[in-house]
Protein backbone atom coordinates (compact mmCIF):
# COMPACT_ATOMS: atom_id res chain seq x y z
CA UNK A 1 0.00 0.00 0.00
CA UNK A 2 2.84 2.40 0.74
CA UNK A 3 4.51 1.98 -2.76
CA UNK A 4 0.61 2.57 -4.54
CA UNK A 5 0.86 6.04 -2.31
CA UNK A 6 4.62 6.61 -3.07
CA UNK A 7 3.31 6.36 -7.16
CA UNK A 8 -0.12 8.13 -6.98
CA UNK A 9 1.96 11.27 -5.19
CA UNK A 10 4.50 11.57 -7.80
CA UNK A 11 1.61 11.77 -10.30
CA UNK A 12 0.62 14.78 -8.35
CA UNK A 13 3.66 16.44 -7.69
CA UNK A 14 4.06 16.15 -11.46
CA UNK A 15 0.04 17.66 -11.96
CA UNK A 16 1.92 20.62 -9.72
CA UNK A 17 3.41 24.54 -11.03
CA UNK A 18 4.27 26.72 -8.24
CA UNK A 19 4.60 30.09 -8.67
CA UNK A 20 5.27 32.10 -6.01
CA UNK A 21 4.26 28.63 -4.21
CA UNK A 22 0.82 28.86 -5.06
CA UNK A 23 -0.38 25.85 -5.98
CA UNK A 24 -2.39 25.95 -9.27
CA UNK A 25 -4.25 22.71 -10.58
CA UNK A 26 -5.12 21.63 -13.99
CA UNK A 27 -9.19 21.64 -14.23
CA UNK A 28 -9.09 18.76 -16.60
CA UNK A 29 -7.99 15.93 -14.48
CA UNK A 30 -7.94 12.37 -15.28
CA UNK A 31 -10.69 9.90 -13.73
CA UNK A 32 -9.34 7.19 -11.52
CA UNK A 33 -10.35 4.05 -9.81
CA UNK A 34 -9.22 4.21 -6.10
CA UNK A 35 -8.16 0.87 -5.19
CA UNK A 36 -10.07 -0.49 -2.31
CA UNK A 37 -9.59 -3.14 0.79
CA UNK A 38 -11.49 -5.68 2.91
CA UNK A 39 -13.74 -7.03 -0.54
CA UNK A 40 -15.31 -3.36 -0.98
CA UNK A 41 -16.37 -2.25 -4.12
CA UNK A 42 -14.17 -0.25 -6.32
CA UNK A 43 -15.49 3.24 -6.96
CA UNK A 44 -14.91 5.79 -9.53
CA UNK A 45 -12.90 9.16 -8.42
CA UNK A 46 -12.62 12.24 -10.09
CA UNK A 47 -10.45 15.30 -9.79
CA UNK A 48 -12.53 18.87 -9.91
CA UNK A 49 -12.20 22.10 -9.29
CA UNK A 50 -14.90 25.17 -8.63
CA UNK A 51 -14.03 28.69 -9.73
CA UNK A 52 -14.13 31.15 -6.98
CA UNK A 53 -13.28 34.90 -6.75
CA UNK A 54 -10.01 34.03 -5.34
CA UNK A 55 -8.86 31.26 -7.34
CA UNK A 56 -10.48 27.70 -7.30
CA UNK A 57 -11.76 25.34 -5.17
CA UNK A 58 -10.21 21.92 -5.63
CA UNK A 59 -11.62 18.21 -4.49
CA UNK A 60 -12.17 14.63 -5.10
CA UNK A 61 -16.31 13.07 -6.56
CA UNK A 62 -16.74 9.92 -5.95
CA UNK A 63 -19.08 8.32 -7.96
CA UNK A 64 -21.76 9.99 -10.52
CA UNK A 65 -21.51 13.44 -11.43
CA UNK A 66 -25.30 13.27 -12.45
CA UNK A 67 -26.47 12.94 -9.11
CA UNK A 68 -26.19 15.59 -6.38
CA UNK A 69 -23.49 14.68 -3.82
CA UNK A 70 -23.04 14.74 -0.25
CA UNK A 71 -19.92 17.27 0.42
CA UNK A 72 -17.41 16.28 2.59
CA UNK A 73 -15.39 18.52 4.80
CA UNK A 74 -12.18 18.23 6.66
CA UNK A 75 -10.49 19.62 9.50
CA UNK A 76 -8.14 22.00 10.29
CA UNK A 77 -4.68 22.11 8.22
CA UNK A 78 -6.43 18.66 6.43
CA UNK A 79 -7.57 18.05 3.07
CA UNK A 80 -10.19 15.54 1.06
CA UNK A 81 -7.88 13.07 1.47
CA UNK A 82 -9.07 12.92 5.19
CA UNK A 83 -12.17 11.09 3.49
CA UNK A 84 -10.30 8.48 1.33
CA UNK A 85 -10.76 5.35 3.40
CA UNK A 86 -14.51 6.43 5.11
CA UNK A 87 -16.03 6.71 1.42
CA UNK A 88 -15.68 3.50 0.12
CA UNK A 89 -17.54 2.24 3.36
CA UNK A 90 -20.63 4.81 3.00
CA UNK A 91 -23.65 3.25 0.38
CA UNK A 92 -22.77 3.56 -3.34
CA UNK A 93 -25.86 4.39 -4.30
CA UNK A 94 -25.13 8.22 -3.60
CA UNK A 95 -22.15 10.44 -4.51
CA UNK A 96 -19.74 11.90 -2.25
CA UNK A 97 -17.50 15.36 -3.07
CA UNK A 98 -14.46 15.22 -0.90
CA UNK A 99 -13.36 19.33 -0.56
CA UNK A 100 -9.98 21.13 0.02
CA UNK A 101 -10.92 24.03 1.99
CA UNK A 102 -9.06 27.05 1.05
CA UNK A 103 -5.20 26.93 1.37
CA UNK A 104 -5.89 23.93 1.86
CA UNK A 105 -5.19 20.56 -0.09
CA UNK A 106 -5.18 21.27 -3.80
CA UNK A 107 -7.44 24.90 -3.34
CA UNK A 108 -6.40 28.25 -4.53
CA UNK A 109 -5.01 30.51 -0.65
CA UNK A 110 -6.81 33.20 -0.08
CA UNK A 111 -5.08 36.97 -1.27
CA UNK A 112 -2.09 38.62 0.72
CA UNK A 113 -3.30 39.76 3.80
CA UNK A 114 -6.91 38.16 4.34
CA UNK A 115 -7.20 36.26 7.59
CA UNK A 116 -8.57 32.38 7.71
CA UNK A 117 -11.91 32.06 9.69
CA UNK A 118 -14.35 29.48 9.77
CA UNK A 119 -17.32 31.56 8.74
CA UNK A 120 -15.37 33.03 6.11
CA UNK A 121 -15.20 29.49 4.76
CA UNK A 122 -19.23 29.32 4.77
CA UNK A 123 -19.11 31.60 1.91
CA UNK A 124 -17.38 28.68 -0.29
CA UNK A 125 -20.01 26.39 0.73
CA UNK A 126 -22.63 29.02 -0.67
CA UNK A 127 -20.95 30.01 -3.69
CA UNK A 128 -20.67 26.25 -4.52
CA UNK A 129 -24.24 25.26 -4.05
CA UNK A 130 -24.71 28.60 -6.04
CA UNK A 131 -22.75 27.42 -8.83
CA UNK A 132 -23.98 23.82 -9.23
CA UNK A 133 -27.37 25.38 -8.95
CA UNK A 134 -28.07 22.94 -5.80
CA UNK A 135 -31.58 23.77 -3.59
CA UNK A 136 -30.04 21.83 -1.12
CA UNK A 137 -26.67 20.91 0.31
CA UNK A 138 -25.62 17.47 1.90
CA UNK A 139 -22.63 17.80 4.50
CA UNK A 140 -20.25 15.72 6.40
CA UNK A 141 -17.72 17.81 8.11
CA UNK A 142 -15.08 16.50 10.61
CA UNK A 143 -13.61 18.64 13.53
CA UNK A 144 -13.51 22.30 12.11
CA UNK A 145 -15.71 21.33 9.89
CA UNK A 146 -18.31 20.31 11.55
CA UNK A 147 -18.39 23.87 13.44
CA UNK A 148 -18.52 24.81 9.79
CA UNK A 149 -21.51 22.86 9.17
CA UNK A 150 -23.60 23.40 11.87
CA UNK A 151 -22.84 27.26 11.08
CA UNK A 152 -24.14 26.76 7.95
CA UNK A 153 -27.20 24.65 9.10
CA UNK A 154 -28.09 27.32 11.40
CA UNK A 155 -27.44 30.23 8.98
CA UNK A 156 -29.39 28.81 5.93
CA UNK A 157 -32.10 26.26 7.49
CA UNK A 158 -33.52 25.72 4.31
CA UNK A 159 -30.73 24.64 2.50
CA UNK A 160 -29.45 21.65 4.04
CA UNK A 161 -31.26 18.56 3.78
CA UNK A 162 -28.56 16.40 5.77
CA UNK A 163 -25.54 17.34 8.21
CA UNK A 164 -23.15 15.19 10.32
CA UNK A 165 -20.66 16.02 12.64
CA UNK A 166 -17.62 13.98 13.61
CA UNK A 167 -16.24 14.63 16.62
CA UNK A 168 -16.81 18.73 17.35
CA UNK A 169 -20.23 19.82 17.57
CA UNK A 170 -20.39 23.70 17.58
CA UNK A 171 -18.61 27.36 17.92
CA UNK A 172 -16.67 26.89 20.99
CA UNK A 173 -17.11 28.16 24.09
CA UNK A 174 -13.77 30.06 25.90
CA UNK A 175 -13.06 32.30 28.82
CA UNK A 176 -12.43 35.71 27.83
CA UNK A 177 -8.47 35.49 28.87
CA UNK A 178 -8.48 32.19 26.99
CA UNK A 179 -10.10 33.77 23.77
CA UNK A 180 -8.06 37.05 24.07
CA UNK A 181 -4.62 35.06 24.21
CA UNK A 182 -5.56 32.99 21.23
CA UNK A 183 -6.34 36.08 19.30
CA UNK A 184 -3.22 37.56 20.27
CA UNK A 185 -1.10 34.78 19.48
CA UNK A 186 -3.34 33.50 16.13
CA UNK A 187 -2.72 37.25 15.04
CA UNK A 188 0.92 36.95 15.05
CA UNK A 189 1.28 33.73 13.81
CA UNK A 190 -0.79 35.29 10.74
CA UNK A 191 1.71 38.30 10.33
CA UNK A 192 4.70 35.90 9.77
CA UNK A 193 3.26 33.70 7.61
CA UNK A 194 1.59 36.30 5.13
CA UNK A 195 5.02 38.11 4.79
CA UNK A 196 6.95 34.81 3.98
CA UNK A 197 3.75 34.33 1.32
CA UNK A 198 4.87 37.61 0.04
CA UNK A 199 8.43 37.08 0.02
CA UNK A 200 7.59 33.48 -1.57
CA UNK A 201 9.99 32.04 -0.17
CA UNK A 202 9.84 27.77 0.02
CA UNK A 203 8.91 26.25 3.65
CA UNK A 204 11.46 23.58 5.08
CA UNK A 205 11.99 20.43 3.13
CA UNK A 206 12.42 16.62 4.55
CA UNK A 207 12.34 13.58 3.25
CA UNK A 208 9.41 11.65 2.72
CA UNK A 209 9.60 9.06 5.65
CA UNK A 210 10.74 12.51 7.89
CA UNK A 211 7.53 14.45 6.53
CA UNK A 212 5.27 11.26 7.11
CA UNK A 213 6.69 10.86 10.64
CA UNK A 214 6.38 15.09 11.18
CA UNK A 215 2.70 14.68 10.83
CA UNK A 216 2.18 11.94 13.00
CA UNK A 217 4.04 13.49 15.42
CA UNK A 218 2.18 16.92 14.66
CA UNK A 219 -1.30 15.33 15.55
CA UNK A 220 -0.07 13.40 18.63
CA UNK A 221 -0.66 10.19 17.04
CA UNK A 222 -4.26 11.13 16.29
CA UNK A 223 -3.98 10.11 12.19
CA UNK A 224 -2.13 6.34 12.31
CA UNK A 225 1.27 6.35 10.61
CA UNK A 226 -0.28 3.80 8.21
CA UNK A 227 -3.02 6.98 7.49
CA UNK A 228 -0.59 9.47 7.05
CA UNK A 229 -0.13 9.05 3.30
CA UNK A 230 -3.84 9.94 2.85
CA UNK A 231 -3.61 13.42 3.43
CA UNK A 232 0.28 13.69 2.09
CA UNK A 233 -0.77 13.25 -1.09
CA UNK A 234 -2.89 16.58 -1.57
CA UNK A 235 -0.48 18.20 0.86
CA UNK A 236 3.45 18.31 -0.57
CA UNK A 237 5.19 19.18 -3.23
CA UNK A 238 8.98 18.39 -4.18
CA UNK A 239 11.40 20.77 -3.21
CA UNK A 240 13.11 22.91 -5.43
CA UNK A 241 16.17 22.89 -4.01
CA UNK A 242 16.60 19.29 -3.25
CA UNK A 243 14.16 17.08 -5.50
CA UNK A 244 14.66 14.02 -3.27
CA UNK A 245 12.78 16.03 -0.12
CA UNK A 246 9.69 17.75 0.00
CA UNK A 247 7.68 20.69 2.05
CA UNK A 248 4.34 21.21 3.00
CA UNK A 249 2.33 23.49 -0.01
CA UNK A 250 -0.61 24.46 3.06
CA UNK A 251 -0.54 27.83 3.33
CA UNK A 252 0.74 28.67 6.71
CA UNK A 253 -1.21 31.29 7.38
CA UNK A 254 -3.92 29.00 8.57
CA UNK A 255 -1.68 28.57 11.77
CA UNK A 256 -2.86 31.50 12.41
CA UNK A 257 -6.74 30.70 11.93
CA UNK A 258 -9.63 32.69 13.77
CA UNK A 259 -12.00 29.94 15.55
CA UNK A 260 -13.77 32.66 16.69
CA UNK A 261 -15.64 31.95 19.95
CA UNK A 262 -19.01 32.13 21.02
CA UNK A 263 -21.66 32.43 23.80
CA UNK A 264 -23.71 29.53 24.97
CA UNK A 265 -26.29 31.36 24.56
CA UNK A 266 -26.02 32.01 20.66
CA UNK A 267 -25.01 28.05 19.73
CA UNK A 268 -28.38 27.43 21.55
CA UNK A 269 -30.48 30.03 19.46
CA UNK A 270 -28.65 28.50 16.07
CA UNK A 271 -29.52 24.29 17.48
CA UNK A 272 -33.35 26.05 17.31
CA UNK A 273 -32.87 26.85 13.89
CA UNK A 274 -31.66 24.18 12.29
CA UNK A 275 -34.15 21.79 10.51
CA UNK A 276 -32.75 19.11 9.18
CA UNK A 277 -31.72 15.44 10.13
CA UNK A 278 -28.27 16.12 12.22
CA UNK A 279 -26.12 13.25 13.42
CA UNK A 280 -23.31 13.68 16.31
CA UNK A 281 -20.75 11.31 16.26
CA UNK A 282 -18.05 12.03 19.57
CA UNK A 283 -14.86 10.25 19.49
CA UNK A 284 -14.12 8.72 22.88
CA UNK A 285 -10.47 9.27 22.94
CA UNK A 286 -10.58 12.68 21.84
CA UNK A 287 -10.50 16.05 23.38
CA UNK A 288 -14.11 17.81 23.75
CA UNK A 289 -11.92 21.38 23.15
CA UNK A 290 -14.36 23.08 25.45
CA UNK A 291 -16.24 22.13 28.70
CA UNK A 292 -18.51 18.83 28.12
CA UNK A 293 -21.20 20.79 29.60
CA UNK A 294 -21.35 23.61 26.86
CA UNK A 295 -21.82 20.07 24.50
CA UNK A 296 -24.33 18.27 26.47
CA UNK A 297 -26.71 21.14 26.69
CA UNK A 298 -26.46 21.62 22.89
CA UNK A 299 -27.47 18.00 22.73
CA UNK A 300 -30.08 18.18 24.58
CA UNK A 301 -31.68 20.99 23.24
CA UNK A 302 -31.49 19.18 20.06
CA UNK A 303 -33.18 16.20 21.16
CA UNK A 304 -36.06 18.73 22.36
CA UNK A 305 -36.31 20.58 18.93
CA UNK A 306 -34.88 17.91 16.43
CA UNK A 307 -36.77 14.93 16.11
CA UNK A 308 -34.19 13.39 13.56
CA UNK A 309 -30.97 14.08 15.67
CA UNK A 310 -28.78 11.78 16.53
CA UNK A 311 -26.25 11.60 18.80
CA UNK A 312 -23.31 8.21 18.75
CA UNK A 313 -19.57 7.66 20.35
CA UNK A 314 -17.32 5.96 18.74
CA UNK A 315 -14.17 4.39 20.31
CA UNK A 316 -11.91 5.48 18.87
CA UNK A 317 -9.19 9.39 18.18
CA UNK A 318 -9.93 12.53 17.00
CA UNK A 319 -8.89 11.14 13.36
CA UNK A 320 -10.97 7.45 14.02
CA UNK A 321 -13.02 8.23 10.58
CA UNK A 322 -9.97 7.93 8.64
CA UNK A 323 -7.76 5.55 10.82
CA UNK A 324 -10.97 2.77 11.54
CA UNK A 325 -13.07 3.84 8.96
CA UNK A 326 -15.60 0.92 9.44
CA UNK A 327 -16.25 1.93 12.86
CA UNK A 328 -18.60 4.46 11.32
CA UNK A 329 -20.24 2.39 8.60
CA UNK A 330 -23.07 1.27 9.74
CA UNK A 331 -24.35 4.42 11.69
CA UNK A 332 -23.65 6.52 9.02
CA UNK A 333 -24.88 4.47 6.23
CA UNK A 334 -28.47 4.42 8.24
CA UNK A 335 -28.53 7.81 8.49
CA UNK A 336 -27.95 8.84 5.03
CA UNK A 337 -30.13 6.27 3.70
CA UNK A 338 -32.90 6.93 5.84
CA UNK A 339 -32.68 10.82 5.18
CA UNK A 340 -31.43 11.47 1.64
CA UNK A 341 -32.93 9.97 -0.84
CA UNK A 342 -30.07 8.50 -3.69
Amino acid sequence: MLGYHRQVLRAVVAVRHHQSHQIIVSRKMATSIEPQSNGLPEKEVQEVTFNVPWGHVAGKWWGSRNTRPIVCIHGWQDNAGSFDTLIPHLPSEYSYLALDLPGHGLSSRLPHGIFYSWLDICVSLRLLAEQEKWEKISIIGHSLSSLIGFTFSANFPDKVDLMIGIDALKPHVRSAEKFIGMVENGFENFMVADRRNQEASEPPSYSYDDILERLYKGTNGSINREACPYLLKRAIAKSTADPEKYYYTRDNRLKGFSFLSLPQEYAIAMTKRIKCPYMFIKCTNSVYYEDKKYIEEVIEVFREVNPNFEYHTIDGRHHAHLNEPHKFSDILSKFIRKNRSP
